[in-house]
């Protein structure tokens, strides 16, 4: 009798365990952008990860407003999507739109979208708001402060390295681009003006594109710090679930 209660509420302490751990897995399948920390005045290719969430429909649509401390020079064309530049006055781009030409993303998939830039001197942190439609309407808006429901992705900056000329920074291979005037505007024989006066780019002309080493070493930081995130969230539901095995015993007694 004392086996088959101890039973039953290893059991109930398990199911909790695994409702937790579910739980950590949808609310860390936030757009991300990475690396999560770049120095100031540095070159950087930043990838916008994006994982599709909804059932029953796909992701059809991302907006990125790319922050004021950053340039952005240069879009990596993506097969399946096309993208829209907004500038401003003085032709920084401010925002990018990259949308599906087919079916997008289903709610067991993600992709990445990446861009070229020069992080300013002065800049303290890269705040990245993110705009994701389905194909049903729904619009989810990742634009949160930290600790919200959808919060906004934020790059930390830290001082500036003393050995970089600011040209291809090593920790998120930046030199893939750096070197070929990274802080230009972007051009390309290819693109063509969209209706509303902003640039398209074509998702398989535009001849700049960052080297795999950029896609690996901006992978390389990302698994790091979600392999931390899932060990953390394991440990934390292990201790839960011994403190209330612990305490069903007791009360039982």
């Amino acid at each position: 009798m004392i086996m088959k209660n101890t039973m039953k509420k290893i059991a109930i302490a398990a199911t909790m365990a695994v409702s937790l751990l579910m739980f950590a897995g949808i609310a860390s399948a936030h757009v991300t952008v990475q690396p999560q920390q770049v120095p100031a005045g540095s070159y950087q290719v930043m990838s916008v990860r994006v994982p599709s969430e909804e059932k029953d429909t796909n992701t059809v649509k991302v907006q990125v407003k790319v922050p004021d401390q950053i340039k952005v020079s240069r879009v990596e064309p993506k097969a399946g999507w096309k993208y829209t530049l907004e500038k401003d006055a003085e032709s920084k781009i401010t925002s990018i739109t990259w949308t599906a030409d087919g079916p997008g993303l289903s709610d067991t998939e993600f992709t990445e979208f990446r861009v070229n830039g020069k992080v300013a001197d002065d800049a303290t942190e890269l705040v990245w708001k993110a705009y994701q439609t389905y194909a049903n309407g729904t619009l989810v808006e990742w634009v949160g402060g930290d600790g919200a429901d959808k919060p906004a992705s934020v790059t930390a900056v830290t001082a500036a390295e003393a050995s970089s000329d600011g040209h291809g920074h090593g920790s998120s291979a930046g030199a893939s681009s750096g070197n070929a005037e990274g802080d230009k505007s972007v051009s390309s024989g290819d693109s063509t003006k969209a209706n509303d006066g902003t640039e398209a780019g074509t998702d398989g002309k535009n001849t700049q594109s960052a080297t795999e080493t950029a896609a690996s070493a901006d992978k390389n930081n990302d698994g790091g710090n979600g392999t931390a995130s899932l060990v953390l969230s394991i440990v934390a539901v292990a201790l839960g679930a011994i403190a209330l095995l612990i305490a069903l015993t007791r009360k039982k007694r």
